[in-house]
């Protein structure tokens, strides 16, 4: 038997505070009235490392007849919260996934009801329409006026739930890099080799900000960045679960997209699955993890499909965030006022998150101050260095945002 593992983390939908003393429940799909597991959330609103049966884990590694993936319903319940359910929850051999769960707060006279979210098949499993092609750069002629000038990584996108035609879908309003994790753990398997799902979530995140900056559904008179149709854009799922090498693939590069020599914009990077759709000049998502297999880096795996002259650019234009990342790490012996920044950061995110003791604000990068990020990094699934290098500079600085509510200021 194999097994992968389940991380539940749970927050108020007010103020991005943690949960404690939740019920979280764990039921399989196949056999929906036995509880597997029972447990209640920590201080930090979270429940870590539940072992879960899943299949083998080479049936991720090649196409196949079988499902490689086993499917959970998780209900989470809190005094004074209304409930939640996440139906076909997915869990690969081997792999930790991270269930996220925003309760809403019950108003006094108000009685609950769970709110239920289901989960669709993968796309690498089921059977979902394939990207109708367009040009992978935009003209003006095409798309009205271009109304910025520059890449820049928002704070949020605005997902329509269905296809652009559908009037009666809901719009949500998705963190950027939340929503990245969300559609490469839709369209992609989180088992496969690291260059993989790099050259991957580099596609998206190219795609999705070629449809930032052209404004391009905005400028069709639609009040949406992008839809969760694939024929269209990529499948997002609200409330899906996602998984932790995916993640910090996105935490490590979310700054990241694919450009063209003398050309402004991200490149619209379009694929399809190499197994039910061929797509010839475009990167195949199951040929992809051949090539990782193979030892191709990400950027090797993009050139063999896109051609030698993509290349990787990034920005520093970063939108919700206090200031951006110093340009080096920050670790002990560090001063000045990045390290004030981050000092103060911690301590108001301690509010939240009380593990987390509070330090001096004085700039200086003592042990005091390591102790309290390595601290912050164990809550948040970062390596435990006491470094603040990329990754947990703007994790800091969500988690500040979120507790903090500066975002409704900056």
């Amino acid at each position: 038997m194999e097994y992968g593992r389940l991380n539940v983390n749970v927050t108020s939908e007010r103020g991005s505070t943690p949960v404690s003393g939740a019920t979280v429940r764990i039921t399989s799909d196949n056999e929906p009235e036995q509880i597997i597991d029972e447990m209640r959330t920590d201080n930090q609103g979270q429940v870590n490392a539940v072992e879960l049966e899943a299949p083998p884990l080479e049936y991720s590694m090649e196409p196949g007849a079988d499902k490689p993936y086993s499917e959970y319903t998780i209900f989470v319940e809190a005094p004074g919260f209304e409930s939640q359910e996440v139906s076909g929850a997915e869990i690969f051999s081997g792999e930790t996934a991270i269930q996220n769960i925003s309760l809403l707060p019950l108003d006094q006279n108000e009685p609950d009801s769970a709110e239920l979210f289901v989960i669709p098949d993968h796309t690498l499993w089921g059977d979902y329409p394939p990207k109708i092609p367009e040009s992978e750069i935009k003209t003006v002629e095409e798309t009205g006026e271009i109304v910025l000038s520059r890449v820049v990584i928002p704070e949020y996108v605005v997902v329509h739930n269905g296809p652009p035609s559908d009037s009666g879908a809901r719009n949500y309003y998705v963190r950027y890099t939340d929503y990245i994790k969300n559609v490469a753990s839709s369209e992609i398997y989180s088992t496969w080799p690291e260059a993989t799902i790099q050259a991957n979530v580099l596609a998206i995140q190219s795609f999705t900000l070629n449809r930032v900056y052209t404004e391009w559904y905005r400028g069709k008179g639609y009040d949406f960045t992008i839809t969760s149709s694939t024929a269209y854009d990529h499948k997002w799922v609200p409330n899906r679960n996602i998984f932790d090498s995916i993640s910090n693939v996105v935490d490590e590069i979310f700054n990241n997209y694919l450009a063209r020599p003398n050309v402004e914009q991200p490149i619209l990077t379009q694929y399809c699955d190499g197994k039910n759709v061929s797509c010839p000049n475009w990167m195949s998502q199951w040929g992809s993890k051949a090539l990782g297999d193979q030892g191709y880096s990400a950027i090797e795996i993009l050139r063999n499909y896109y051609g030698s002259s993509i290349y990787i650019d990034e920005t520093e234009e970063i939108s919700g965030v206090p200031s951006s990342w110093p340009g080096s790490n920050l670790v002990v012996g560090s001063t000045g006022d990045k390290v004030r920044q981050m000092q103060r950061q911690l301590n108001v995110i301690s509010n939240a998150y009380p593990l987390i003791p509070k330090i001096a604000e004085d700039g200086i990068f003592g042990p005091n101050t390591e102790n309290a990020v390595k601290v912050f990094q164990k809550i948040f699934g970062l390596a435990q260095d006491g470094i603040v290098g990329f990754k947990t500079w703007y994790k800091i600085s969500q988690i500040y945002v979120g507790v903090s509510r500066i975002a409704e200021l900056v």
